[in-house]
């Protein structure tokens, strides 16, 4: 369930960052902020047990990174 969540937003921010490329940094912070904050629950768990565990939302953190930066790359390629 998680990951469908985070591939919509990701899809999302990507059509956003295409459209309007400047007002997409916000919601691609909040994306960040959201993932940040379970990343750092996830993180307090003992040992190597917290490493594995953040590691998910370190990935979604690099997901939504990627699509909003290609979807204002793709814009800047336009010839309009």
């Amino acid at each position: 369930m998680v990951i469908a969540a985070v591939a919509v937003f990701c899809v999302l921010l990507l059509v956003v960052a295409f459209v309007f490329p400047r007002l997409s940094r916000h919601p691609q912070r909040g994306g960040h902020k959201a993932v940040g904050v379970g990343q750092r629950g996830a993180g307090k768990a003992p040992g190597k047990l917290g490493h594995w565990f953040s590691k998910p939302f370190n990935t979604a953190q690099k997901a939504i990174g990627k699509s909003g930066s290609a979807g204002r790359r793709g814009r800047g390629k336009m010839p309009l």
